[in-house]
């Protein structure tokens, strides 16, 4: 009896390492995780060729650059945010959150 209650010990524990070994490059649960994802994605289908979903992620050069790059063409440079909020809204939150919160992805 108490070999059968031991051997449900000894494998909670293995459950316990396991379930740590795989979750080693994740946040915490009570890590305070912003993930701005529903916002930014709409802001750049929206208004993006002014750059504000960029200014909202804290990629300050890159959204001068896309106003730049929105008064130098005319407007047809308003095609780059409308791709990336379609990319923005498509990827996971974790996903989200690892490239371009964590990881300062500027572009795609």
């Amino acid at each position: 009896m108490e070999e059968q209650q031991n051997s449900g010990y000894d494998s909670a524990q293995q459950q316990s390492r396991n379930t740590t070994n795989e979750n080693w490059n994740q946040a915490p649960p009570n890590y305070p995780q912003e993930n701005k994802k529903i916002l930014a994605g709409i802001l750049a289908i929206v208004i993006g060729s002014l750059g504000i979903h960029k200014f909202i992620l804290g990629y300050t050069q890159e959204g001068i650059i896309q106003i730049v790059i929105t008064i130098v063409t005319c407007g047809i440079g308003g095609i780059i945010p409308l791709i990336e909020g379609i990319i923005y809204l498509t990827k996971s939150d974790e996903e989200f959150y690892q490239t371009y919160q964590v990881g300062k992805r500027g572009w795609f």
